[in-house]
């Protein structure tokens, strides 16, 4: 593929909710642009952008793919981006590269939550927004109620372009009303045909010109006195306002049958920002002041890494957007984030899963590098003589944790190297070793992200596993005061081991050990103290109760006796371990669960949902607030125990809108009627271990 200048590029992410089509729209795109000589179809896993074996056995998108064509003298790079919430970063990562974002809806439905998701980042992110309805050809499709709602939704700047005649419940024509022409499909290929006199196209074309009003001062001027704009006026005003942010186009057709799909074309090319316009960016330079750098060919090299996939067998592929100069030649750039030389390996275009390798990629333009040694995801490559760094993009944090069971011994260390490459494809997974729990513990966005995870991890690297909930770190602590002796008495022919020490264990408020002494007459000489103070610190690593470390336990050190010849720092160590294991049980040991402060944001219906929700999981509510957007955060703590699954909850009763975190807060005492299962838990780890 031919190079193109920057002001002939589009970079677009194709967004919006699971089940809006959006990766049959891209089909139909590259279809029709002639890239490819076939429409796929996702239930036969032959599309061009669901290429990977897990997108192909769920039938659903499950990270971003990229594929460029060319239409009417314009480079556009099409990413589709996932639309379920359990893979949304890839959908961060797509809309990080692109200047536009299309948001997919399915004219079946009403405004669903993917779009609202979508329409977020694009403001997040500062990216020109353009509407899609999708499957107008289908049973119950209704143009006018999407337009409605998307209106109520994100403002009177949501703007038609293209809208259809409906006759006898179906579409009879597709209205272009920027040209003011009318189209009928068969088999794909349009025909014009008048525009119809009975239809709402001069109150909808009127809405176009107040739209373009707001982008001028001019164009306000000649609105209010009436005069009508020239073609070329609505073309600009339209462009000009969707760069800005004023204007957000609405296209409809279907992806399916292929209606429509040119006059989107026709729109992607002539109304959004172009890559010399937008993909210009604010990077930090060596000293961390800001710097504005503009996309052009003219300049030194600037670019950042969006995405990695990493193969075993393949080898690591990083996806490069160029923000300024060109990639290639005989540059080494740096990575600033390194500060290290980064030597490329070959530049490629990728098409799906196809790649084609190019000698250069120039500012605006996107593809992919193979073999980079450092490099990962958010870092920024530049020529060594202008080191600047690029904001990363945000991806959404794992909010579901589980516990990794191996169902080979010894495959422990496999799990680790894959989530390792795992990780650098996916920023949204985690991946940890709880040293007290002794588990290896995954992170995701949801039960479809880690079941995915554990396919990739027997598919790439020949390990399998299950998951398992995880441990719970409890504490032990002691609820009455006691005093008792501990003596160490060993003799075995020559020297002799001794120590005697009397403690008194109590309760205090505090985490750690607490060790005092008050001997008196050197009855315990001071050199033995430090002795007797290790010694309490390696016993409280386990409780009598269930084995789980102690917490809030002051020792006092205030009597004993020594030999003058057997008495040993090992001693008195051991000695002090003989009283913790006297005392404990006398002190009222209790087990304590950690207790977490859990801030979840839910739309105004849901909150009752949430309140008992959190009863029902022993929790309680501190409070809520109202954050806007007819969302409330309502405030609570809960046992940390009961949260683990939380995210699939609220993901089903919000459908998705819904979002929380949740943080260790303290140790509360555990209610007396769970005590029992949480030994039996113990005892089964221990008999693991």
């Amino acid at each position: 593929m031919k190079q193109f200048p920057a002001g002939k590029l589009r970079n677009i992410a194709l967004t919006g909710h699971g089940g809006s089509g959006k990766t049959s729209l891209g089909e139909a795109m590259l279809f029709k642009a002639g890239e490819i000589d076939r429409l796929g179809k996702i239930a036969d896993g032959n599309t061009t952008f669901d290429f990977d074996p897990e997108e192909i056995k769920r039938q659903v998108s499950v990270s971003s793919a990229l594929h460029p064509f060319v239409w009417e003298g314009v480079k556009v790079n099409l990413i589709d981006t996932p639309g379920l919430f359990d893979f949304a970063s890839g959908m961060s990562e797509g809309v990080r590269a692109a200047e536009s974002v299309v948001i997919v809806l399915s004219a079946k439905g009403g405004i669903p939550v993917g779009a609202y998701k979508a329409n977020d980042l694009a403001v997040a992110m500062n990216k020109a927004k353009m509407f899609f309805v999708n499957q107008m050809d289908a049973e119950n499709a209704d143009f006018y109620k999407i337009l409605d709602g998307l209106r109520e939704a994100f403002g009177q700047g949501v703007c038609p372009l293209v809208a259809p005649y409906i006759k006898d419940e179906k579409v009879a024509c597709y209205v272009d009303l920027v040209e003011k022409k009318a189209y009928t499909y068969e088999k794909g290929a349009r025909k014009e045909v008048p525009v119809p006199e009975d239809g709402d196209f001069e109150e909808l074309s009127s809405a176009i010109s107040e739209a373009i009003a707001e982008t001028d001062e001019t164009l306000m001027e000649k609105f209010f006195s009436g005069e009508e704009f020239s073609k070329d006026e609505i073309i600009a005003g339209i462009h000009a306002g969707v760069r800005s942010g004023v204007i957000a186009p609405v296209l409809c057709g279907s992806g399916y049958s292929l209606e429509g799909i040119d006059l989107f074309l026709d729109a992607i090319a002539n109304h959004l920002p172009s890559a010399a316009e937008s993909a210009g960016e604010t990077a930090k330079d060596a000293k961390g002041e800001d710097v504005e750098v503009a996309c052009t060919e003219d300049a030194p090299l600037a670019a950042y890494i969006f995405k990695t996939v990493a193969d075993p067998f393949v080898g690591k592929l990083s996806y490069v957007k160029v923000v300024s100069g060109k990639l290639g030649g005989d540059l080494v750039p740096v990575n600033t984030r390194t500060g290290q030389p980064e030597r490329l390996g070959k530049i490629i275009a990728v098409k799906g899963k196809k790649q084609e390798e190019i000698g250069t990629l120039t500012a605006g333009d996107i593809g992919a590098i193979t073999k980079l040694g450092e490099t990962v995801t958010g870092d920024s490559l530049c020529d060594p003589k202008r080191p600047l760094t690029f904001e990363k993009a945000k991806f959404p944090h794992p909010t579901l944790f589980m516990a990794v069971k191996v169902k080979n011994k010894g495959d422990e260390g496999k799990v680790s190297d894959g989530m390792r490459r795992l990780m650098e494809e996916d920023a949204a997974l985690t991946f940890r070793l709880n040293s007290e729990t002794k588990q290896q513990l995954v992170g995701g966005l949801g039960e479809q992200h880690l079941d995915m995870c554990v396919s990739k991890l027997k598919a790439k690297f020949g390990v399998g596993v299950d998951l398992i909930a995880p441990r719970v770190p409890y504490r032990e602590t002691v609820r009455k005061k006691v005093s008792v002796q501990g003596k160490h008495k060993k003799q075995t022919g020559g020297s002799g081991q001794f120590g005697d020490v009397w403690v008194e264990f109590e309760p205090y408020d505090g985490q750690e050990l607490l060790f005092e002494t008050r001997v008196v007459g050197g009855s315990v000489p001071k050199n033995f103290f430090p002795a007797v103070e290790k010694g309490l610190h390696e016993a409280i690593r386990s409780g009598v109760i269930a084995g789980y470390p102690v917490v809030g336990l002051k020792a006092t050190l205030y009597d004993g006796s020594y030999h003058p010849v057997d008495s040993s720092e090992m001693a008195f160590k051991l000695a002090a371990i003989l009283a913790y294991k006297a005392g404990m049980p006398k002190a009222g040991p209790v087990l304590l669960e950690p207790i977490g402060h859990l801030k979840v944001s839910v739309p105004d219906a849901n909150t009752g949902d949430i309140m008992g929700e959190l009863n029902k999981r022993r929790g309680r509510v501190l409070g809520m607030n109202p954050v806007g957007g007819g969302l409330q955060e309502v405030e609570g703590e809960a046992p940390m125990s009961e949260m683990h699954d939380f995210t699939t909850f609220l993901r089903s009763t919000t459908q998705g809108r819904g979002s929380f975190t949740f943080e260790f807060e303290r140790y509360e005492q555990l209610p007396a009627m769970l005590e029992d299962a949480v030994k039996e838990d113990a005892k089964k780890m221990n008999e693991e271990d």
